[in-house]
C-alpha cells in the first residue's frame, strides 16, 4: 500500500509564510463583492433576499467541495490542490468582470466557493507542514490568520477601490487577478509535503469520515466554529444593506472597513490562544462571542453605528479565539495522513454556520424588516453560543 504520510521537505525558513500569503490572496476573492452588493443592486436590480441567496451559493460551493474532495490533498498532495484553488479564484474574478445579471453573480460566487473549499483544509495543512520545527507553534496562528486576514482584506480592498478609484465593479477584480497570478507562480516553487502522492487525474471523490482520534474533540470544536462563522456571515452579507438603509451610510470604504474590522479582530483573538490553551480558548471564545452578539443587537434595535463597530471588534475576537482553538485541537488529534480531511470537515460545519443563518435573515427581511430579522438572528446565535460555551467549559473542567 502506498505510504502517504506527510513529510517536512526543505522549503526554507519562510516557505510556510509564502503558502500563507497565497492562502490570504485566495480568500480575498471571497469577500471582494461584499461592499459592491449595493452597486450591483442599483445596476441589475434585485432584493435583499437575492443578496443572501447569492451569498449562500458561495457557501454551497465551499461545502460541496469540502464534502466531496475535502481530503483529496491527503492523497494527491497539497500543491496541486492549491494551484487548482487559485485557478478557480481566477475564473471567479473573470466572471465578476462580465457579470450583468443575477445568474452570473451566482456563478462567480459558486466558483469562489470552490476555490475557498479547496484551499481551506489543504492550505491550513500545507502551512503547518511547511513550517520548520522552530516555527511549528506559530504556524497554526499563521494559517488561521491568513484565512481570516484574507477575508478581511478582500472587503477592505474592494471598498477602498469602489469609493476612491474608477470602475468600482472592474478594478477590484483586476487587482485580484494580478495577485492570483503572483501567488500561482510562488506556489509552483514550493515543495510537496505529502510523500507518495498520486497523480491528480487518479483522484476520486471519497466519502468523508473522521478518524477515531478526532471524534472526541470534533463536536465542541465544530460548535464553536458554527457560532463564530454565523456572525461573520451576517457582517459580510447583510451589514452593507443595514448600513445603507437603516444608518444612511453609503460610503463603500466604510462598509469594507467594518467588515475588515471583524476579520482583523478575529486575527487578534487568535493571538490570545497560546496563553489560554486551545481547549480553554474555545469556551471563552463563545462567551466573548455572546458579547459581540449583544452589541450587534443594540445597533440593530437603536439604529446606531458605534455598537455595530464594537460588535465587529468584540465578536471577531471571540470568533478568532474559538477558531484557532478548534483548528489547534483537531490538528493535534489528527494523524498526519488524515489531517487535511479532518480540517476540511471542521470548515464544513463552519460554513453551514455562515450560510444557514444568513438565509434565515434574508427570508425574514421581507415580512418583518431587516433590523428585526437581525435581532432574531442575534438572539438565536447568542443562545447557541451560550449553551455551547457552558457545555465546553464543563467539558474542559471535567477533563482537568
Amino acid at each position: 500500500m502506498t505510504d502517504r504520510r506527510t513529510a517536512r521537505p526543505a522549503a526554507g525558513r519562510f516557505g510556510y509564510l509564502v503558502a500563507a500569503a497565497a492562502f490570504a490572496v485566495c480568500m480575498m476573492g471571497t469577500t471582494l463583492p461584499t461592499p459592491l452588493y449595493g452597486l450591483y443592486q442599483e445596476e441589475i436590480g434585485f432584493s435583499e433576499l437575492t443578496v443572501t441567496v447569492v451569498f449562500a451559493v458561495y457557501a454551497f460551493g465551499v461545502i460541496s467541495v469540502l464534502l466531496l474532495v475535502g481530503n483529496v490533498s491527503d492523497t494527491v498532495g497539497r500543491r496541486p490542490v492549491l494551484l487548482g484553488a487559485l485557478g478557480f479564484a481566477a475564473c471567479s474574478a473573470v466572471v465578476f468582470l462580465a457579470a450583468d445579471d443575477v445568474p452570473l453573480l451566482c456563478l462567480g460566487r459558486l466558483l469562489s466557493g470552490f476555490s475557498a473549499g479547496l484551499f481551506t483544509g489543504a492550505g491550513t495543512a500545507y502551512v503547518l507542514e511547511l513550517a520548520p520545527p522552530a516555527s511549528r507553534a506559530r504556524a497554526g496562528f499563521v494559517a488561521t490568520a491568513a484565512n481570516m486576514g484574507g477575508l478581511g482584506c478582500g472587503a477592505l480592498l474592494s471598498g477602498l477601490l469602489a469609493e476612491y478609484a474608477p470602475d468600482p465593479l472592474v478594478l477590484p477584480f483586476v487587482v485580484h487577478l494580478v495577485l492570483l497570478a503572483v501567488s500561482f507562480a510562488l506556489t509552483l516553487r514550493l515543495p510537496e509535503t505529502v510523500t507518495g502522492a498520486r497523480p491528480l487525474r487518479t483522484a476520486r471523490p471519497v466519502r468523508q469520515s473522521l478518524p477515531p482520534e478526532v471524534r472526541g474533540v470534533f463536536v465542541p470544536a465544530g460548535i464553536a466554529a458554527f457560532a463564530g462563522f454565523s456572525l461573520l456571515g451576517v457582517f459580510t452579507s447583510v451589514s452593507p444593506a443595514f448600513l445603507a438603509t437603516e444608518l444612511d451610510v453609503h460610503n463603500h470604504a466604510v462598509v469594507g472597513l467594518i467588515v475588515f474590522t471583524a476579520f482583523f479582530a478575529s486575527t487578534l483573538g487568535q493571538l490570545l490562544v497560546p496563553r489560554l490553551g486551545t481547549a480553554r480558548a474555545i469556551p471563552l471564545g463563545c462567551l466573548v462571542l455572546i458579547a459581540g452578539m449583544a452589541l450587534l443587537a443594540v445597533s440593530l434595535a437603536r439604529t446606531t453605528l458605534p455598537p455595530m463597530v464594537l460588535a465587529a471588534l468584540v465578536g471577531g475576537v471571540g470568533q478568532g479565539m474559538g477558531l484557532r482553538g478548534a483548528v489547534g485541537e483537531i490538528a493535534a488529534a489528527s494523524p498526519a495522513e488524515h489531517r487535511g480531511g479532518a480540517l476540511s470537515m471542521l470548515f464544513v460545519v463552519a460554513y453551514f454556520g455562515i450560510s444557514i443563518p444568513v438565509i434565515g435573515v434574508g427570508l425574514l427581511t421581507g415580512p418583518i424588516g431587516l433590523a428585526q430579522a437581525g435581532l432574531v438572528f442575534t438572539a438565536c446565535m447568542a443562545a447557541l453560543a451560550a449553551v455551547s460555551g457552558a457545555y465546553l467549559l464543563r467539558r474542559t473542567r471535567a477533563g482537568t
